[in-house]
This record gives C-alpha cells, structure tokens and sequence, in this order.
C-alpha cells in the first residue's frame, strides 16, 4: 500500500500546483491554456478522489487493527474493511494505469467508400448517420467540415467535427469513445441498386483524428504548406459555383493533403482544410513516437479493403459483429440508429484488459 501512494504523490502535487495557476485570472485570458489546464485538472481530480477514498479505508483498517484486541467488536469489522481496502487499492491502481493522453480531446472523423461503388457510398452516408444519432445521444456536438456526395445520396468522403460541450474527464472524453471506430467497416446487405435481390458485400473506410486545439505546437510552418485552389464540384461533377473556392493544402515535408470545397468562401474553405490537415499532421506524428516506442495506434484504417475489417453489419440478419473485441449483437437496426454503446463499450473494456495486463507483466 506504500507504494500505491508513493506512486500517486507526484500526480497530487501536479494536481495541487494546476487548482493554483486556475485560480490567477491572467491564465483564463488565454482560452486554450486554460483548455488544456481545466483537461489535466479533470482527469488528475479522478486520482485524487480515488486516492483519498483508499486513504480513508487505509486508515479505518489501520484503526480497527490498532483497537481490536481491547475490543472485539472492532476485531469483527476488520474482513469487511479489508474487502474496502482491496477494492480501494484496485480502483486507485486502475486510475493510476496512463491513459492515452488525447482522451479528453474532440474529433475529427472521416469517412470514405471504398469496395462496392456506390452500395459503399451509401453505406458511408448509413455511418455518418449513425455517428450523427451516437454524437446527438451523448450530448456532443457535430459540425460536417467537407463532403463529396453522390447522385443516389451517398458520400464518397465526408469530413466531420464531433466535439464535446463541456471540459470532460478524459474517460467522458470524444476522442476515448470514438477512436476506435477507425478502420473498415463491412456491410452485407441487399443494396438499393441491385434488381435481382442478390445480398452484396461491400465495403466504407473511417479515419478518426483528434483535433488540434490552437494553442498546440505542431511544428506546422505555412511556407511548407502549399494551397492549391479550384472549382467545388457536386454530384456527378456538375459545377456548384463558377469560382475557385475549393482549396487543397499539401503538407510538403510529408505528403498529407487535405482539402475542402463545401464552405461558403475561399477563406473558409481554407480555414476548415487547415484544421484537417492539423489533425492529420497531429495524428502522423503520434504514431510515428507510438512505432518508436513498439505501441503503434491499432484500428486505423490503412486501405479501404474488405480484407482489413473490424466489423460487419449483416442487414438479413440484423446482425452487427466487432471482430477486433468478439462483441455481436442481433440489433442492428438500433446501433445505427445511434445506439453505438455497447459496441463502443467493448472496444474500451478490451483496451482497459490489455492495458492492465501490460502493467502486470
């Protein structure tokens, strides 16, 4: 138990030191500074609690321990604040367990078709919807940045903000919820444009990043950027303006690329491109220092192919099956109506057994 607290006081003091720059006026000038203070101050305020919850029971024990001989009473409680201090001691370990650091941040999520034409684009716009119910469920808000949409009302590709309402703990967080949806998504189904009944296989891509808050540093010089601007297009590539107000930003020193036609002006176009490309560069990044230190992001799409999925939504059936967590469920028509929980919960519970059998080892 010493060593639990041990373990624990360096995170008390930080906490100690971030409720005293809060408490100076001059930091809250600074939006995103306190962002990212007010972030840190919720998610170490979690440890805090569980610390002095198994403080307490530590010190119950330690007195009916110390009392037990004069008095056999004390001597009777002392299983049932044993059993306090186990749970006490399980709970302050798994706070103490490091969370990914980006739990508490927004998102951005993208979502693309892929194998099946366009069954796969409209499959995309099922997804968004989905997200869409999911994000209104929990309370989030949803801001679609970009999209490209077809005839039949499918997306190729659509860019989407999901952002928390308030400063949450890092498990409430979007990003803790969300970052497991990216990779390929499979549908079997009988699609609108088939004539003969046949049930189909296609498959749609999602990409989820988490979004970079202004006051970050992400090593994002603009002379490396270059814009690129032309005409938006619509379905079917018919013009919806005659000017070019679609841009398309290239992160030189990397490749990555990222553009955006759906905004009213040039100028916005070009702030919501950046604001992807952020995320994108953001993203790359982490993974890179996540391959150097052998824990690289898991679940991210890398092609939109059937043969790299995470999950199945079988339409005859009503059948939705996460093949990375072994979860499987018979109401398919409720998880796209937004009911994504426990889909979503399985995913969190098998990461937290993973995290806490590498700390075991």
């Amino acid at each position: 138990m010493a060593e639990a607290f041990a373990a624990v006081q360096p995170l008390l003091d930080e906490y100690a030191d971030i409720e005293q720059q809060l408490a100076d006026p001059s930091v809250h000038a600074e939006a995103g500074r306190a962002r990212t203070l007010g972030r840190r101050f919720a998610e170490l305020g979690r440890v805090v609690a569980a610390h002095h919850v198994w403080e307490a029971a530590v010190s119950d024990l330690d007195a009916a321990q110390s009392m037990a001989e004069a008095d056999p009473e004390f001597a009777a409680e002392i299983p049932a604040l044993e059993a306090q201090v186990e749970e006490a001691t399980e709970k302050l370990r798994r706070i103490l367990i490091p969370r990914d650091p980006d739990d508490a941040r927004d998102i951005i999520i993208e979502i693309k078709s892929g194998e099946g034409g366009d069954e796969s684009a409209l499959f995309a716009a099922d997804l968004l919807k989905m997200y869409l119910k999911y994000a209104e469920k929990m309370g989030w808000k949803s801001e679609v940045i970009d999209s490209t949409e077809t005839e039949l009302g499918g997306y190729k590709d659509i860019s989407v903000a999901i952002k928390h309402k308030s400063n949450p703990d890092p498990e409430n967080g979007v990003w803790a919820h969300l970052k497991y949806e990216g990779g390929v998504h499979r549908v079997q189904r009988v699609p609108a444009t088939e004539s003969q009944g046949r049930i189909h296989t296609s498959a749609a891509g999602v990409l989820v990043f988490p979004e970079v808050e202004e006051v970050e540093e992400i090593e994002l010089d603009m002379n490396d950027v270059r814009v690129d601007v032309y005409r938006s297009s619509g379905p079917g590539g018919q013009s919806v303006n005659t000017t070019d107000s679609a841009v398309r930003l290239t992160h030189v020193p990397t490749g990555i690329i990222a553009q955006c036609q759906n905004q009213k002006s040039q100028l916005q176009n070009k702030e919501a491109a950046l604001r992807i490309l952020k995320a994108r560069i953001l993203a790359a990044q982490r993974e890179a220092a996540d391959a150097e230190a052998q824990d690289a992001r898991k679940s991210q799409v890398r092609t939109v192919d059937r043969s790299e999925r995470i999950r199945t939504y079988n339409y005859p059936e009503n059948r939705i099956a996460d093949h990375r967590t072994g979860y499987k469920s018979y109401n398919l028509d409720q998880v796209l109506n937004g009911e994504l929980h426990p889909v979503v919960q399985s995913a969190i519970d098998a990461d937290e057994a993973a995290r806490l059998a590498a700390t075991a080892e």
